[in-house]
């Protein structure tokens, strides 16, 4: 479906395209009721009969009207419009508009630096921490579903979001479907570059999952490219599993905090959002202290180099007079006639 510029969404005036995807497609628009900009999700006709596509639809209203946090996309309204004409009914929802870039734009540029990377990743992190607080977890974090803002970053869409509390159908281990976005539908949900272990594997996704997602990202902010590679969905599934990335080169404590969140064991990253939030934080500190103990290591070698040079020069001394003093000694006992003077 392709809303017109000019066409109506209940109160809201359709102004123009901002994206489309597998999860939805999204409008910049009008609410004609209070005169502010909004950005109106629906769902595509190819998925608009599809009873699952619909209830996640449901399920990114109902988590994100859960949420209120500064860096989560808050959710303004839900609608329904009736067919008109040859379009159909249509389900609805309306989001704060966000004026930037997604972080997947901007890495078409490059890494970050490593202050951006700091700060963007903590705050991520946090919006993560407020999410697990009320039992969800997202499920696809990647670059595109974070957007840059002037006042910081806005997590968006969680289609995929799920109550950790909620049982969920059997899942097949090692299924893989793969859509040419490399989104994986179906039994194993996410987006597979960004995926943990667990649910490539098809296991219990819990908040620690989202943890995986977050070192990706920031292994990719930090260095400009994916933590794990591959020449297909599939070999990108099985280095997650068995390779572990090259080290951030530029920030010893931030590879630390990276390397934590993409264990492979779940029961090994950081436990938390918080934590990493926290230990983000830390991370100029931590590379200053590093820096000044490795400048403190080499300085203290300093001294005994120093003492250890004197101390040759000395000796060397020492042997030098040893042996000017053995070679005037030598002299008197062979030179018969400076003894008679």
């Amino acid at each position: 479906m392709t809303l017109p510029s000019g066409s109506h969404l209940g109160p809201y005036e359709i102004l123009s395209p901002l994206g489309a995807g597998g999860m939805g497609e999204v409008y910049r628009a009008n609410d004609t009721r209070l005169g502010r900009t909004v950005a109106i999700k629906i769902l595509p006709d190819a998925v608009a009969g599809d009873p699952e596509r619909r209830s996640r639809f449901e399920r990114e209203a109902r988590a994100i009207a859960s949420l209120s946090h500064p860096h989560v996309c808050a959710l303004h309204d839900v609608g329904s419009a009736p067919s008109s004409g040859s379009r159909p009914a249509v389900e609805y929802l309306v989001m704060e508009y966000l004026d930037g870039d997604t972080l997947a734009s901007r890495l078409e540029r490059g890494p970050l630096p490593l202050p951006d990377v700091v700060r963007f990743g903590a705050e991520i992190a946090a919006a993560l921490d407020a999410a697990h607080r009320q039992r969800l977890i997202h499920r696809d974090l990647k670059p595109a579903n974070v957007m840059l803002t002037r006042s910081g970053v806005k997590l968006l869409d969680f289609g995929l979001a799920k109550a950790m509390a909620a049982a969920d159908a059997p899942q097949a281990p090692g299924v893989l479907t793969v859509t040419n976005s490399m989104t994986v539908p179906g039994t194993v949900l996410g987006t597979v570059p960004y995926m943990s272990p667990e649910q490539i594997e098809g296991r219990e996704a819990d908040a620690r999952s989202d943890i995986f997602a977050l070192g990706v990202v920031l292994y990719e902010m930090a260095t400009g490219r994916r933590a794990f590679a591959g020449n297909s969905s599939a070999g990108v599934a099985s280095a997650i599993l068995s390779s572990e990335p090259p080290p951030i080169g530029t920030s010893p404590s931030l590879d630390r905090i990276v390397r934590g969140c993409l264990r492979k064991d779940p029961d090994r990253r950081w436990q938390s959002a918080q934590d990493v939030a926290l230990q983000l934080g830390e991370v100029e500190d931590g590379d200053r202290s590093q820096a000044a103990a490795g400048r403190a290591a080499r300085s203290g070698w300093l001294p005994w180099v120093i003492a250890g040079v004197a101390a040759a020069g000395a000796f060397g001394s020492m042997v030098m007079t040893w042996r000017l003093q053995s070679a005037a000694a030598s002299a008197e006992v062979h030179d018969p006639g400076r003894a008679r003077r």
